[in-house]
């Protein structure tokens, strides 16, 4: 190997850790920009602290930034380092202590159920997709992970075209859960399955963190497109997040 991947690794390493840098990219994964002041509050750290730590993020190629007004945002970089810190996350996590207040259980169990991870569906909703999906045919899953021809046309047909593809980003890419501990579905028809939910009013964002909401529309539509029982998904929530072994999501 030679010089400049180890120092680009080395230095990629050094960016990532540090807790409080860390917490910003965690928080980003929900695919939007947050201003300084917003993350500065999410990590419990000084403004001046805050804006230190995202220059160097920003200079080092994970974040990006633009302004609007007084406002700074920043978001991470591209897709390519979304799915490097899903990985990253999902890589051996500690179990996390038992939530301790009925508003923190209430937190957990919203995010174990549905969330977005970047800009694709996780938890248990984001599994049952990509199982439903595997066990009506349209995707495979034998040699890594493929759209057959007959997903490939119902993702046409759903979305009005199918999802647009580049070299970076495949159609199809399994994202290791965090809290489900099993693959869901990212890449291009993750994105597109996640925002075509979004706008159709199937799943909605819970506040401003990550998880999402289904009402009884959103029911019906799980239901009639990929056969999932929304009402008893949610029901298969409740003991392992109470448990002393519950995680609390991430990927």
């Amino acid at each position: 190997m030679t010089t400049a991947p180890r120092i680009a690794l080395t230095r990629l390493a050094g960016l990532l850790a540090d807790g409080t840098r860390a917490a910003f990219c965690l928080a980003l994964l929900d695919g939007r920009a947050w201003t300084a002041g917003e993350l500065a509050r999410h990590a419990g750290v000084a403004p001046s602290t805050a804006s230190e730590h995202l220059s160097r993020l920003v200079a080092g190629g994970v974040l990006a930034e633009e302004h609007q007004g007084r406002h700074r945002y920043v978001r991470l970089a591209d897709v390519a380092v979304a799915q490097l810190i899903e990985d990253m996350a999902a890589h051996d996590p500690p179990a996390d202590p038992p939530p301790t207040t009925l508003r923190a259980t209430g937190s957990r169990r919203a995010l174990t159920f549905a969330r977005t991870c970047y800009d694709h569906m996780a938890g248990r909703l984001g599994v049952a997709v990509a199982d439903a999906l595997t066990r009506r045919g349209l995707l495979e899953r034998d040699a890594g992970i493929a759209f057959t021809e007959a997903g490939v046309a119902w993702l046409a047909d759903l979305l009005g075209e199918p999802p647009a593809t580049t070299g970076r980003r495949p159609l199809a890419r399994l994202c290791l859960d965090w809290t489900e501990r099993r693959p869901h579905l990212a890449g291009a028809a993750g994105a597109a399955l996640c925002r075509h939910a979004l706008n159709e009013g199937w799943v909605t964002r819970i506040g401003s963190g990550r998880a999402l909401g289904i009402g009884p529309a959103g029911g019906d539509a799980f239901s009639r497109v990929l056969d999932i029982d929304v009402v008893a998904l949610k029901l298969t929530v409740e003991a392992p997040v109470t448990s002393s072994s519950g995680r609390a999501g991430t990927a």
